[in-house]
Order: C-alpha cells, then sequence, then structure tokens
C-alpha cells in the first residue's frame, strides 16, 4: 500500500487538531459555566428540601417549593446530581431570582473539574500521538517524489 498524498496528510492532521481543540474548548466551557451557575446561586441564595421526580442519564429533575409556596421543577434538572435516587429527599440550593439554577446543596464547579480534566487528557493522548504519526507519513510523502526520480547524468555525446 503506498503513502498517501502529502495533502491528505495535512488535512487529517488539521481535523485531528480542529476536533481536539473543540473538545477542549467544550470541557473549558463546561468548567466555566458551572462556576458561574454557582456564583448566580451564591449571589441570591435560597435553600430548600427537594424531591427527585425522575433520573435520566443526562439530567436529574427534581421538584421544590420556594417559601412563597410555589412549586419549581427545573426543565434541565439540578447541578451535581451524582448520586441521587428517585423519591429521595434532597437539600439545594437555588437562584432566588431564577429557581430554574438549582444545584444539591454542598457540592461547587470543583466536582466538573475531574471529568473534564480526564476528558481533554484523553483527548490529547489520543490526538498528540496520532498527530505526530500523520506528520511522521507527511515527511515520507515528500520525501518519496525525490527518491523516485531518477538523478539527471550527463549524456554521452556521440
Amino acid at each position: 500500500m503506498g503513502v498517501p498524498n502529502e495533502r491528505a496528510l495535512r488535512i487529517g492532521g488539521w481535523v485531528v487538531l480542529g476536533v481536539a481543540g473543540v473538545i477542549t474548548l467544550l470541557c473549558a466551557t463546561l468548567v466555566f459555566g458551572s462556576l458561574r451557575g454557582d456564583r448566580a446561586i451564591a449571589a441570591n441564595h435560597g435553600v430548600a428540601t427537594a424531591q427527585v421526580d425522575q433520573v435520566f442519564f443526562d439530567r436529574t429533575i427534581i421538584r421544590f417549593e420556594t417559601p412563597d409556596g410555589v412549586a419549581h421543577s427545573p426543565s434541565n434538572g439540578v447541578l451535581y446530581p451524582d448520586g441521587l435516587a428517585a423519591g429521595q429527599l434532597v437539600r439545594i440550593e437555588y437562584d432566588t431570582t431564577n429557581p430554574d439554577l438549582a444545584k444539591v446543596a454542598g457540592r461547587t464547579w470543583l466536582l466538573t473539574l475531574l471529568p473534564t480534566g480526564m476528558m481533554v487528557l484523553i483527548t490529547w493522548a489520543i490526538a498528540g500521538p496520532l498527530l505526530w504519526w500523520l506528520r511522521s507519513r507527511r515527511r515520507k510523502a515528500a520525501e518519496q517524489p525525490a527518491a523516485a526520480e531518477p538523478e539527471s547524468q550527463p549524456q554521452p555525446k556521440p
């Protein structure tokens, strides 16, 4: 099997770099979004006891009542829901100006560092060697045409 052309390898390198960059950016956005949510809750702090209604793979739905007697069930679920089960009562903290922003009491944005950090680490642990491999293949592709051309030798005159 021949060496792919240099252009295809260059594009492959940019694709790998782009995908790894996007994953890194998404992880950083998740961390900063969590920090922002925690700060909003801290600025307008409310505390309540919530009942866990449903636990899905992507969110945990809770229901709680604010001091004014209004029941709330954040459509995006509760932040940092690890370990919750349906029917459980849990202490939550919420933003009094936006009760749809709620988190399990005592949990913070620091909980996002381990999973996002691992995701970035794994991403670059795969992308780094792949980029190195693509670059070495690109060098081989660049050298191949030069090696295939015969050296020009002077022709003897008759």
